[in-house]
């Protein structure tokens, strides 16, 4: 990764009042601060981005302040993988705020996915990650609603580690600071199946039809 995203970090988890001086005071002796973007949701927990002149920079704070207690928040710093602008502003907001939303997270998408149903409205993608990385390594994770609820997609880097997600994060509970809820974690089929069998069908109809029209014309001509 490199450019901004690489010099860019997420620190989520601060108190409702927080200030942006007092970010800068948290992050200022890793290195020079090029700008501060400080969210602060309708619900707790206020989330902000910093960007720092060099990657080096901002790996320090990571390791620095990563699960450091700031005014009794446990803080999370880490990469910000997403970016920032109009596209992530919403990424620490918890929900989805429409169709094709919450889709923020890890930026890298594999071929191994599970799907996780019944997640509480508030979850967001960095709670799903925290959740499903104790199966192995994540690649990729969102956040989206349908008819049937809030629910997530999760990428992993192989097949072992999507596989063990699935026999033992299945029927776990999944929690964040607002809710509490049992998942269920299934392997998500991209392919889609009955379409590809109702066409396979009809063509062989069609051509069933027409090997009978043409044994009818032979005949006739005979």
């Amino acid at each position: 990764m490199s450019g901004r995203f690489s010099r860019t970090i997420y620190v989520g988890n601060l108190p409702s009042d927080i200030k942006e001086w007092e970010v800068e005071d948290l992050f200022y002796k890793y290195g020079r601060i090029v700008d501060i973007e400080l969210k602060i949701p309708p619900r707790p927990p206020c989330y902000s981005f910093v960007e720092f002149e060099s990657s080096r920079d901002a790996e320090d704070a990571i390791r620095g302040r990563d699960g450091y207690n700031f005014d009794g928040c446990r803080l999370r710093v880490e990469l910000a993988h997403g970016g920032r602008g109009p596209s992530s502003s919403d990424r620490r907001s918890g929900y989805d705020r429409g169709s094709g939303g919450g889709q923020f997270g890890v930026s890298r998408h594999s071929e191994y996915r599970v799907i996780v149903r019944n997640l509480p409205s508030s979850a967001s993608w960095q709670d799903l990650k925290d959740h499903m990385r104790r199966a192995g390594d994540v690649c990729f994770a969102e956040v989206s609603r349908d008819s049937e609820g809030t629910y997530g997609l999760v990428d992993y880097t192989n097949s072992d580690d999507m596989k063990y997600a699935i026999r033992k994060l299945d029927d776990t509970e999944f929690k964040n600071p607002w809710a509490r809820t049992h998942i269920w974690v299934k392997y998500y089929d991209r392919s889609p199946s009955r379409s590809r069998s109702r066409s396979r069908s009809r063509s062989r109809s069609v051509r069933r039809n027409r090997s009978k029209s043409l044994e009818r014309s032979v005949s006739k001509s005979v």
